[in-house]
């Protein structure tokens, strides 16, 4: 099965900056569309950001965007999740997620539309 792993997070003051990767095993990451979601204990699971395979598209939550940066590196095996102007309603478990697809353009802002996931990173930003 695939297998996602994120790594990354951490401790930072408002206003800061940090940068989450995930690493896919295997050797058809260039198959998969990507993205990110984040979950707080008590509410539902939100979208973050999603990326199509190739990486040439990207899709952002109304409440990170301008902020934040999806990208990709397809030789990795690896997506980013650059993020910057931390608040503390940032604060979550991030996941990464990934859904394998035959078409280049397409992207998914649905949970339900992923195949594998990761166990998720925690960022924690103080005020």
């Amino acid at each position: 099965q695939v297998q996602l792993v994120e790594s990354g997070g951490g401790l930072v003051q408002a206003g800061g900056s940090l940068r989450l990767s995930c690493a896919v095993s295997g050797r058809t990451f260039n198959t998969y569309a990507m993205a990110w979601f984040r979950q707080v204990p008590g509410k539902e699971r939100e979208f973050v950001a999603c990326i199509n395979r190739g990486g040439s598209s990207t899709y952002y939550g109304d409440s990170v965007k301008d902020r934040f940066s999806i990208s990709r590196d397809n030789a990795k095996n690896t997506m980013y999740l650059q993020m910057n102007s931390l608040k503390p309603e940032d604060t979550a478990v991030y996941l990464c997620a990934s859904k394998r697809t035959v078409y280049d353009a397409v992207m998914y802002a649905r949970s339900s539309d992923y195949d594998y996931w990761g166990q998720g990173t925690q960022v924690t930003v103080s005020s």
